[in-house]
């Protein structure tokens, strides 16, 4: 089965739409390419990923589907749309004649309304993701999982992917509230976790220890056939970088089948994603 890196990024600081990418976070403030990548892909046999919007902006989306209809190892794209548009549902049908797009991420996180994903006016848009099989995936810190599970339930018929296990929070220790939420997000069928974005939630210096909890904790949630491994890349180098976590990863979940891993690192995001879009994972 095809090893896929389920969450990736890729930026060019000229294009000006990364307000978040300043001088301060300095291992990730120059662009970064699918050649800088791809030494990472080689050393770990993967062969297919997806490709994850960094920017607010349709124009960036433009900009990594175009980059995906050149690069055979970019199965998928994740992109972005303004949900706050009146003509938010027509955008997203128009963007779906981009098959290579598989899903689309709202900044959640980066919202001021934490209630933000109740509002009804989604309703329309959320209803064009289905009608398109076009995945959520939902950039949300443990403090919106509440409305989260909320959306989650009003819309069966969509599937939605958790990013980065929702950030649970591994500098302080603090997770209590976090694997609740998470225990009741995960009885719902119509949702997946992605495996990543861990190590930035660390301390400094994070060693497997500091990870575990948490990993064993979807793990005993979602079930070895609901997780998708992703590197979170290049933004994982500010913890260690790729191979420091593609390794924590398969140790923590070494005890898996065979089977259960070669889902987990692939077959998963194969199953989820590109299921009638993107780029078929047989195809050379």
């Amino acid at each position: 089965m095809m090893r896929i890196d389920a969450h990736h990024h890729l930026w060019s600081l000229a294009r000006g739409d990364y307000g978040w990418l300043t001088p301060a976070l300095a291992p990730i403030h120059r662009d970064f390419s699918l050649s800088d990548l791809a030494p990472h892909l080689a050393a770990a046999d993967i062969k297919g990923t997806i490709l994850v919007q960094a920017a607010p902006t349709e124009a960036e989306t433009m900009f990594l589907l175009d980059i995906a209809a050149k690069a055979q190892v970019v199965r998928g794209v994740v992109g972005w749309t303004d949900f706050d548009a009146a003509d938010g549902a027509a955008r997203i049908d128009a963007l779906a004649a981009r098959k290579l797009l598989v899903g689309l991420r709202p900044m959640v996180q980066d919202i001021p309304d934490d209630d933000w994903l109740l509002r009804p006016a989604l309703a329309p848009l959320l209803a064009a993701m289905a009608r398109n099989s076009l995945v959520f995936d939902a950039l949300v810190l443990p403090r919106h999982l509440p409305r989260l599970l909320r959306v989650v339930d009003d819309y069966p018929e969509l599937q939605f992917v958790l990013d980065h296990c929702a950030k649970p929070g591994l500098a302080t220790g603090e997770l209590a509230v976090w694997q609740d939420d998470i225990a009741s997000l995960a009885e719902r069928p119509n949702i997946v976790c992605k495996l990543s974005g861990l190590a930035t939630e660390a301390a400094p210096g994070w060693q497997i220890a500091d990870l575990r909890k948490a990993v064993d904790h979807v793990v005993a949630c979602f079930g070895p056939h609901r997780l998708l491994w992703g590197s979170d890349w290049p933004v994982v180098n500010l913890a260690g970088g790729y191979e420091k976590w593609l390794a924590a990863a398969e140790t923590m979940l070494a005890g898996l089948s065979r089977d259960e891993n070669a889902a987990i690192f692939g077959g998963n995001a194969a199953r989820i994603y590109l299921s009638g879009r993107g780029r078929n994972v047989e195809a050379n």
